[in-house]
């Protein structure tokens, strides 16, 4: 566990990947509040290829949304070179020069980001199970097991006959 100066608060940060329809599907990364999110994407996308591999699914082609805190020419190689194509939204930095700014706005689909907000969505899911919200658990794999059955409960909602994601 981590301490964040910025939000004075200690705890951890996860990567959560989700499909189209607010469904986790893979294993989480879970690293020290203190660290940066991009630190997380290569674990995450290798866990994501290990998942798709072993369930048979084709990530070609697939688009991979993340935040602007993941804009960096080598998460975007990463994500290309594991077949999928990233749609990241541009991290200014301060530009102002317009030629920048088209630049990096070049490559980036509006409308496909729009869709972010089914990842938000599922995060708001997992905000309605007290446990995860505030850790009470010593044990990272005590804590880690309580997110798996969270998520599998939101997955699993669905085929039930509870209330969509």
């Amino acid at each position: 566990m981590g301490y964040s100066g910025h939000k004075h608060q200690k705890g951890l940060k996860e990567l959560t990947i989700a499909d189209n329809h607010g469904f986790v599907i893979a294993p989480l990364v879970v690293r020290p509040v203190n660290e940066h999110d991009s630190i997380l994407l290569p674990e995450g996308i290798d866990n994501l290829t290990d998942f798709a591999e072993c369930i048979g699914l084709d990530l070609t082609g697939a688009y991979f949304t993340l935040d602007s805190g993941f804009d960096s020419s080598y998460n975007k190689w990463l994500i290309h070179y594991h077949g999928m194509i990233p749609v990241i939204k541009p991290n200014r930095r301060g530009t102002k020069d317009e030629k920048k700014l088209k630049m990096m706005y070049e490559d980036f689909s509006e409308p496909i980001y729009k869709k972010r907000f089914i990842i938000e969505r599922t995060f708001a899911w997992q905000d309605t199970y007290r446990k995860l919200t505030i850790r009470y658990e010593k044990l990272e794999s005590t804590h880690n097991g309580f997110k798996y059955l969270a998520y599998s409960v939101m997955n699993l909602r669905v085929f039930f006959g509870g209330n969509s994601l």
